[in-house]
């Protein structure tokens, strides 16, 4: 080996012998309640298919017809010549779904947070983010230049001593400078933020939360938060990947749950859980949307997403505000409660807004890998979480629900969590029977 493979190698080493190291399972089957991962049918409790529309005929269906009617790929970025008709009916129908004026679409979830932070804040604003957000949005706020600061998680009191902070001007951070042109000063484009059109007297402030947290499974004050971003005049971009398809109006998501979503700036959101197809997506007003067309990076430079992909996930949203969608989430939320009351009984703490998300919180890497090994040898998949998707000594098993889990499907979950007993059993007093 040379000298980057040795040096590799000793980091896997290391992962390794701390219970991180990660391995790829191959998937031989559609996405659903049951999978065929590595030569082996299993019970599926690992997705964040949380409808069950991932393998649903129409949403099959209206990817196959847009590869006949639009090929394969885009062929270019959407600035180019790459804005095919499925990506326009998909935004239409999205800012129709969350009753905002526009939206935009991006090639992941993961890409919409990393163009959309950056491209509204910059050098010399702030970004105040809640402890537990998701990796796209901690990674976006690094990479726009600004200050940042987390709350702890939830804690609206932390919010706001930052927040009066931020405003008041009493930081660290410098005033905001005018912006140089990306294209005439940086040819990075990495300190544009808002670009050279606006020389602020104060540093804009963003706030930045998930609606649904996507390692917990619990739910933010939303209400509260807006409340506090309007008495401090900051932004508040809020991420519903979780929620969306789920909660509120025709699963429109929990802000319009909360009855906040008009007060929110920016809506983010995925296409690629509840929905079952794959992307991100950005709704607001009209002049967030343009202006995210000329300064989103990882819009601008990335070829347009697959007409099949945005077929697919206009279809599912299509599905979701449908009477099969609403029959769907009460099956889920049924489901959920099964699944709550067998945890509840067996002592795993559980959060207080009921979500698809369930974690049994262990502590200890290794010890959660164990347990996965366990439920695995009982044919069932719940995938061991560790950091740094999480912080250091709180590792999970991450179980998620899907509507389209069968009554036995629970009752064999059921029988072997039962048999592996709650948050302080010994493993090694379980045999895998």
């Amino acid at each position: 080996m040379h000298g980057l493979d040795l040096e590799l190698h000793a980091a896997l080493t290391s992962l390794r012998q701390a219970g991180l190291e990660r391995q790829l399972r191959r998937a031989d089957s559609p996405q659903g309640t049951e999978l065929v991962l590595e030569g082996r049918r299993v019970l599926n409790f690992g997705s964040n298919d949380y409808l069950g529309l991932a393998n649903h005929p129409a949403v099959k269906q209206a990817a196959i017809q847009a590869v006949t009617d639009f090929g394969a790929g885009a062929g270019a970025a959407r600035l180019l010549c790459g804005s095919m008709a499925p990506h326009h009916q998909l935004e239409e129908a999205l800012a129709a779904f969350k009753g905002t004026e526009a939206a935009l679409t991006f090639s992941s979830g993961y890409a919409t947070g990393l163009g959309c932070i950056p491209a509204l804040v910059g050098r010399g604003d702030v970004v105040i983010l809640d402890k537990l957000a998701h990796a796209c949005l901690v990674d976006a706020a690094r990479l726009s230049g600004a200050t940042l600061r987390v709350f702890a998680h939830n804690d609206l009191e932390d919010l706001e001593a930052k927040l009066r902070w931020a405003t008041a001007g009493s930081g660290t951070h410098r005033a905001r400078p005018s912006a140089p042109s990306p294209q005439l000063d940086d040819p990075s484009g990495a300190e544009a933020g808002l670009g050279p059109h606006v020389a602020a007297k104060r540093p804009r402030v963003l706030v930045v939360t998930e609606s649904i947290f996507s390692m917990d499974g619990d739910a933010a004050p939303l209400r509260e938060l807006v409340e506090l971003k309007d008495r401090y005049g900051a932004w508040l971009l809020v991420d519903e990947a979780h929620a969306t398809g789920l909660y509120g109006p025709q699963g429109s998501g929990l802000a319009q749950a909360f009855g906040v979503a008009e007060r929110i700036e920016v809506h983010m959101g995925t296409l690629s859980k509840a929905l079952g197809a794959a992307g991100g997506y950005i709704a607001g007003s009209k002049v967030l949307i343009q202006y995210l067309v000329n300064r989103a990076r990882s819009f601008m430079f990335s070829t347009a997403p697959m007409p099949a992909a945005a077929a697919a996930a206009r279809a599912a949203l299509q599905l979701v505000q449908s009477e099969e969608g609403q029959r769907r989430r009460t099956q889920l939320w049924a489901r959920v409660s099964q699944i709550r009351s067998c945890l509840a009984k067996l002592g795993w703490p559980l959060a207080e807004q009921a979500s698809p998300i369930l974690p049994l919180r262990v502590g200890s890497e290794q010890r959660a890998v164990e347990l996965a090994a366990a439920l695995w040898a009982r044919g069932i998949y719940v995938p061991a979480i560790r950091y740094p998707t999480v912080a250091r000594g709180q590792a999970r098993l991450r179980l998620s629900v899907s509507a389209a889990h069968t009554g036995a499907d629970l009752e064999q979950l059921d029988r072997a969590l039962t048999a592996l007993g709650g948050p302080d059993s010994n493993l090694s007093d379980a045999s895998a029977g």
